[in-house]
């Protein structure tokens, strides 16, 4: 069941907040919103699973692009927490909900359990910014969800093994069907200027908010065929975190879906560490 609450500046933000024991907020994709977990949410026990749609995404108000960055999500992540009244969570962050995970690692510590990133890190691939830059706050030109499914195969190099149902579903998790024909995104179309401001801008080292996480109970998991997460960069950051929980998902590119048997074990063995 979506819920909403009210951020410190006013805007109606939606989130999910299901189960029982430990909370782990769990932060979307850059263009995504708490469905993101929908695959994950049925393999977890013993778990409070609190799923935010960030701001201009899903059911949450749209405020205009120069909110739309990862400080501003976390401080609405924080203001989450308040609402709910939990005063420490681990943070399972994909794509850009792992840089947000990072970034309340390093400056709000004292509310983080743990990070587990999935297909993400402090070192990113141009080619795959480059990627997500092409279709970030544009409409697909397929008509229907269907014929989209049938589309995205073709239109996302290096995932192999999905079923045809899970491309309907990622269709219906992230496209609207409108009542003129076509499809629309479920997300403010100004994300795409939010995106080129960060895409365009002066090169952030992130190296110091990976190592803010020093201490805290850490996992990664990298699709195998990503184009956006190196191999390189997960072998620096484990030569860093020795005591990384990493697993490698065969067959996914950006991002793993987090059902598939090496994210689950990653995942709870991460979960395991903070019990």
């Amino acid at each position: 069941m979506i819920r909403h609450f009210r951020a410190e500046d006013g805007a109606r933000l939606a989130y999910r907040d299901e189960g029982e024991g430990l909370p782990v907020l769990a932060l979307s994709g850059l263009t995504r919103n708490g469905t993101d977990f929908d695959y994950l949410a049925p393999h977890l026990r013993g778990v409070r699973l609190i799923r935010p749609d960030y701001r201009g995404r899903g059911a949450s108000d749209w405020t205009g692009a120069t909110t739309y960055t990862v400080p501003q999500e976390g401080k609405d992540a924080l203001a989450l927490l308040d609402h709910l009244g939990i005063e420490k969570a681990a943070v399972l962050g994909t794509s850009r909900g792992g840089l947000i995970g990072m970034l309340l690692a390093a400056v709000a510590r004292d509310r983080v359990l743990g990070l587990c990133l999935n297909d993400v890190g402090p070192e990113l691939e141009r080619a795959g910014l480059e990627r997500i830059f092409d279709y970030v706050g544009r409409n697909p030109a397929a008509r229907s969800l269907e014929e989209l499914a049938q589309r995205l195969p073709a239109a996302m190099p290096g995932f192999a093994n999905v079923p045809a149902s899970r491309w309907l579903e990622e269709a219906q998790r992230h496209y609207v069907e409108t009542p003129e024909g076509g499809l629309r995104i479920n997300y403010d179309p100004a994300l795409r200027e939010a995106f080129l401001a960060a895409f365009d801008g002066p090169a952030v080292d992130m190296w110091p908010l990976f190592d803010a996480a020093q201490g805290l109970p850490f996992a990664l998991i990298r699709g195998a065929n990503s184009d956006l997460f190196s191999r390189e960069a997960a072998g620096r950051m484990r030569q860093r975190r020795p005591d990384m929980i990493f697993a490698e998902v065969p067959d996914r590119a950006h991002i793993p879906y987090l059902d598939e048997p090496e994210a689950l074990a990653a995942i709870e063995a991460w979960l395991a560490r903070m019990r």
